[in-house]
């Protein structure tokens, strides 16, 4: 097993409902935020949009971040944060996997609620 890989005590916990195909994602949920821990099987972008203050890491791969048109590549151990109603857009390469902690307890909601 490789160590960036995500434990099982992290896959049980519920999977996130995202619209990315290849990209899945397990919820841990707060009152007062979420922590979506993901992974991309392919090449994968999320359009631009806004949310709540969003804080993470990437755990192994690289991703694209752009914010406010400004364009910058992450990779392993890279910290990022998007401000609160910051535009942004994302795209993610094979293998990546990652962390995000949003303020907003319902940015996500698990597929088990549809």
């Amino acid at each position: 097993m490789n160590p960036r890989d995500f434990p099982a005590f992290v896959r049980q916990l519920p999977e996130a409902e995202l619209l990315c195909k290849g990209v899945r994602g397990w919820l841990l949920e707060g009152v007062k935020g979420q922590v979506l821990f993901k992974e991309a099987e392919t090449e994968a972008s999320i359009p631009e949009h806004t949310h709540g203050e969003q804080w993470g890491v990437v755990v192994d791969g690289r991703m694209e971040l752009t914010v406010d048109g400004y364009t910058r590549l992450y990779m392993r151990g890279d910290f990022y944060s998007i401000p609160a109603g910051k535009s942004h857009r994302t795209r993610v390469f094979p293998g990546f996997k990652g962390v995000d902690h949003f303020s907003e307890a319902d940015r996500y909601q698990p597929k088990s609620r549809r």
